[in-house]
């Protein structure tokens, strides 16, 4: 008799989180809910006491490269509902003083490097931009809005055709917490 090969992979549940799983995993904790679809055909997820179960049957390399992705996936969800995610970004200007605002789904930077024109970085999802003086922090559940957020901020400063020993102007992530 052969034995079935099984990869399985257990994610706890806090007290305060819910998780229910359909065609989708739901997961609704105090902070707010994050919904996501997981399409992988061999992977089966499901729910056993206070814990959440990925198993894959006689997987192959994919299977489980595909099974750490949706654990990843999953605890990162857990994650944002509890807690959130929050990366903190400096503003960095050598000679002409940038402003930043935020409004609406994007941020406005003016007067970098003394361009007459303002440079635009779009706010994906439910992700919150502050700024504070020449700090910018970016909030939110769902890491993937916040960390493309954080991008875009970046990339809109980015200097080209420039020494970049010399123009370091622009907005940098500087702590993830």
């Amino acid at each position: 008799m052969v034995q079935a090969a099984v990869l399985r992979e257990e994610i706890p549940i806090p007290d305060d989180v819910d998780v229910t799983i359909n065609n989708e995993v739901k997961v609704k904790g105090p902070k707010g809910e994050l919904s996501r679809k997981f399409t992988s055909k061999k992977i089966k997820i499901k729910i056993e006491d206070q814990n959440v179960i990925l198993e894959a049957q006689f997987p192959k390399k994919k299977d489980k490269a595909m099974l750490g992705t949706t654990r990843s996936h999953i605890r990162n969800m857990i994650h944002g509902v509890t807690e959130g995610f929050t990366y903190k970004m400096k503003i960095v200007y050598a000679h002409f003083p940038m402003t930043v605002k935020a409004a609406g789904n994007k941020v406005t930077i003016d007067n970098f490097l003394g361009e007459r024109y303002p440079r635009t970085a779009k706010i994906v999802g439910d992700a919150k931009v502050q700024i504070k003086g020449d700090e910018v922090l970016v909030t939110g559940i769902n890491k993937e809005d916040v960390g493309q957020t954080m991008a875009n901020l970046e990339q809109a400063t980015k200097i080209k055709g420039r020494d970049p020993r010399v123009f370091q102007d622009g907005i940098y992530l500087v702590d993830r917490a």
